[in-house]
């Protein structure tokens, strides 16, 4: 796996932990359909959360700049299809949690 999987895959479990000390019950990870796909999904309380999870080895890289406005618009789509086909009749929230650093030093940002 390449360095910057490892990462990713490390960060995803990161903001799964936050997620879950957090009170969030972990639904979904890594759900694709078709072209569309959503790093986490949970949910807390009467609510679905769709979360999206930028990890960056350094703070030289803004991991919120890779959430551009397509990134949001094709996350709201991806929203919409799990939405309708496992008819969910929950109110949608939409998080994003950055982390950078590595598994030794690390910051997290919910």
């Amino acid at each position: 796996m390449a360095e910057h999987n490892k990462l990713g895959t490390w960060g995803e479990q990161v903001a799964c932990d936050v997620l879950i000390a957090a009170g969030y019950a972990i639904m979904e990870r890594n759900w694709r359909m078709g072209h569309y796909e959503i790093d986490i999904i949970a949910g807390k309380g009467r609510r679905i959360v769709f979360v999206e999870v930028k990890t960056r080895a350094d703070a030289y890289a803004d991991p919120l700049a890779a959430i551009d406005l397509k990134k949001q618009r094709r996350m709201g789509c991806a929203a919409d299809v799990y939405m309708r086909h496992y008819e969910i009749p929950l109110e949608a929230q939409f998080d994003i949690i950055l982390i950078v650093g590595d598994e030794n030093n690390h910051t997290v940002e919910h």
